[in-house]
């Protein structure tokens, strides 16, 4: 485990791997349309709390199921909090004890957020990023899904973008044919200088993500916060206001 300038722990994905964990739960046992712990998932989660190495930050795995046309409050309302994980014991706790993607129904998705945010374009924390979404073919999206969380508690996306920016949220959604991927960070205007896209790549060089592109939270029509207000360019209008 290596040390970065600023003392935040990069821990690499062959030393995540490498902890003892045991296989996520069969997609028979589970239910993918309102995934949930158990009590005794729970107990193991809390024990793991107070010994494991602890994270750079807390992580929170949020679900949702679409809604189309749903307003920013519905959408929130929609939202579960599975887990608030500090450690990476805890995380393969909470890992391990949930549905694979592939045993998620159609249309419902993971958020995995730093901190306690909300996977949300208006929260406070969110509004002046954006996110690099793609597509996955269905047969790659578990591990897809893994690898790019092993990256985010090991903090492997430091590199990548600018001092000023952070990688703060990792979403997988489940659809009729290709998965899709999104990457969220915190500064939609460092997204020139970022590379996400070849690390991406490099944590996964035999899978094909397509269909990539960036977009920022207050592109969106359906934003629902305050938008910056547009300034005029020197000189227009022609004439007096």
């Amino acid at each position: 485990m290596a040390l970065e300038s600023s003392g935040s722990p990069i821990v690499s994905s062959a030393f995540l791997h490498n902890l003892p964990s045991k296989s996520q739960v069969d997609c028979a046992e589970t239910n993918g349309n309102s995934p949930h712990l158990s009590r005794r998932s729970l107990n193991e989660i809390e024990n793991s709390e107070k010994s494991g190495i602890p994270l750079n930050t807390p992580w929170t795995l949020w679900h949702d199921k679409y809604v189309r046309g749903a307003t920013a409050a519905e959408y929130a309302a929609n939202l579960r909090k599975l887990y608030t994980v500090t450690t990476v014991q805890s995380f393969w706790s909470v890992f391990n004890n949930i549905p694979r993607t592939s045993c998620l129904d159609m249309r419902t998705s993971y958020h995995f957020m730093r901190g306690e945010r909300k996977p949300l374009w208006e929260d406070k924390e969110n509004v002046n990023g954006g996110y690099w979404k793609m597509r996955c073919a269905k047969h790659n999206t578990d591990k897809v899904w893994k690898e790019l969380l092993l990256a985010a508690i090991g903090e492997q996306f430091v590199d990548s973008v600018r001092q000023d920016d952070e990688v703060c949220g990792i979403s997988v959604s489940v659809r009729e044919r290709d998965d899709i991927i999104q990457v969220w960070n915190s500064n939609a205007y460092a997204v020139e200088d970022a590379t996400i896209l070849d690390k991406l790549r490099d944590l996964v060089p035999d899978v094909d993500l397509f269909d990539d592109f960036y977009k920022s939270h207050q592109a969106h029509e359906a934003f629902e916060g305050a938008k910056p207000r547009p300034t005029k360019p020197p000189g227009f209008p022609f004439g007096r206001d």
